[in-house]
């Protein structure tokens, strides 16, 4: 297997692996065994990867407790943990949302469920639009300030949202935002590349991806309907994105791509994300190590600009 690579994130100084490792209904969900997802977790670590992604509310605070548990195994220096805050996780009014209340109790629960004294990253899961925007800059600040978390960066956030957040931190000297967690593959591309592509570049700001899989339509296991188990078959928000008979059509042009090259679709998919302008790491989600075996492999292959041109044109609806 190709060794793994490490990026800067953005213009700071630390680096993470091309592929992260994310925790979003897998650990603490789908997979709840100890000794499966200490299997899983310590196949990511021997591989390279150093970046393990959380959120508290991935299972309700059991991905960060699951995946803490087994992290500790491992050298802490050697390790780049995320989590995030904004979603509800009780019906307590103040339970939710970009609050200095919210973010300062969040962050003392991660860390305990991660058991850790730091967080490397700390992502703001959503903007917040009931919360002034310098109230939630300045608690991310003072936690940076408190060695809490080390760095912090947004998920899903505008254009113009990230745009406004920079100038803020200019303007009063907080510590700025170094990296968006944005989605995108093959199959949800226009938002990524023409809106916030643009900003991160302008501003030098890295980016992590998720769902590089199309939450699993890209890999084919879709061609024949949705099982029951399945993500899709789960949650019905990712069933209306993605089970589309366009997208379906898309993926079967997609597998002859991936035939003829002699890979498969996940892991020409996995490659194609990770070789993106402005991507600095690919969050994988597995849940059995099998899955993770084979988009490791993805490592080895290398991105010619025809294939890229292809892909680009099959998938240009999206």
């Amino acid at each position: 297997m190709a060794s793994i690579n490490y990026r800067p994130i953005g213009k700071s100084g630390i680096k993470v692996s091309e592929f992260a490792l994310g925790g979003w209904t897998t650990f603490g969900a789908s997979v709840r065994e100890e000794k499966k997802v200490d299997h899983i977790l310590s196949k990511a670590f021997e591989a390279g990867i150093n970046f393990f992604d959380m959120a508290d509310v991935y299972a309700k605070g059991e991905c960060e407790k699951s995946m803490g548990k087994i992290l500790k195994k491992f050298p802490r220096q050697h390790l780049v943990l995320s989590s995030k805050v904004f979603f509800p996780i009780t019906q307590d009014p103040n339970d939710q949302g970009l609050s200095r209340k919210h973010i300062m109790e969040s962050i003392h629960k991660s860390l305990k469920n991660i058991g850790s004294d730091y967080l490397d990253l700390y992502f703001c899961h959503r903007y917040d639009p009931q919360t002034p925007l310098e109230e939630t800059v300045r608690a991310m600040d003072d936690l940076i300030h408190q060695g809490k978390i080390l760095y912090w960066g947004t998920s899903e956030w505008s254009a113009q949202q990230l745009e406004a957040v920079q100038k803020l931190c200019a303007q009063k000297n907080y510590y700025t935002p170094i990296v968006e967690q944005a989605q995108y593959s093959l199959v949800c591309r226009k938002k990524f590349e023409e809106e916030i592509l643009p900003v991160l570049e302008d501003h030098q700001l890295g980016s992590v991806t998720w769902s590089p899989l199309g939450s699993g339509i890209l890999t084919g296991k879709y061609d024949q309907g949705i099982p029951p188990d399945s993500r899709l078959g789960q949650i019905t928000w990712l069933q209306e994105s993605f089970y589309q008979e366009k997208i379906l059509e898309s993926v079967k042009q997609f597998k002859k791509i991936a035939e003829a090259l002699g890979v498969s679709r996940s892991q020409l998919a996995l490659a194609w994300t990770k070789a993106q302008k402005g991507v600095t790491s690919v969050i994988l989600g597995v849940t059995q190590l099998e899955q993770l075996e084979e988009n490791l492999k993805a490592l080895e292959i290398s991105l010619n600009p025809k294939t890229d041109t292809d892909l680009r044109e099959i998938f240009k609806a999206f």
